[in-house]
């Protein structure tokens, strides 16, 4: 019986040591996404299998968000897409990715949190569009706030984000924002994709 071991290069959960995008760039996304319509942010709702439908549940999530427009942040996206194609290059491993859903501008204020999920799907009926790596960058200093950690897998693995700063992972693993307790999360969320897994 052959036995098939995972390079040893390879990971599902990167953490950025040098700066994704400067802190100019992070003010510029805070700038565009404020001046976008913010919402409150949806989650999926139903049983397993049951028709796609989002809606707000403040029990599994609280934060407002916005769709951040490709025209608005051209230099932003670019840099990004160098960052992904590296980083999946020399940890994940996975084919094709690319930028395939445009970016997410997200606050948490106080009070605010998203309990834990993944953000693909198992049930393939319900995830068109196939993501493979998520990432969470933070746009502000988090002397700003307090709480709002991301942590992944289980709660004794949080991750410290630095403005500008990012965590790349697996879309499939498991993850969370914890409360925040004072002042107010900034973030980038992006997804990328490719080809089906196999």
């Amino acid at each position: 019986m052959p036995l098939f071991f995972e390079p040893k290069w390879k990971s599902y959960i990167v953490v950025t040591t040098t700066p994704v995008l400067t802190p100019e760039q992070c003010d510029q996304i805070i700038t565009i996404g404020r001046n976008q319509p913010l919402i409150n942010a949806r989650v999926h709702m139903g049983k397993p299998g049951s028709k796609k439908r989002q809606g707000i549940d403040s029990q599994k999530r609280i934060s407002k968000v916005c769709a951040l427009p490709f025209k608005e942040a051209t230099s932003m996206y670019k840099d990004i897409e160098r960052n992904i194609s590296s980083v999946n290059a020399n940890f994940f491993g996975f084919d094709g990715v690319q930028i395939t859903e445009g970016g997410q501008y997200t606050e948490y204020e106080k009070g605010g949190f998203y309990d834990w999920h993944s953000d693909s799907s198992t049930e393939m009926s319900m995830m068109p569009r196939v993501r493979k790596v998520s990432m969470t960058l933070l746009l502000n200093d988090p002397k700003e706030f307090k709480g709002g950690q991301f942590q992944i897998l289980n709660e004794g693995r949080s991750v410290s984000l630095k403005k500008g700063y990012a965590v790349f992972f697996a879309s499939f693993l498991r993850h969370r924002i914890t409360p925040v307790t004072k002042g107010n999360r900034k973030s980038l969320v992006m997804w990328f994709g490719g080809p089906p897994l196999k």
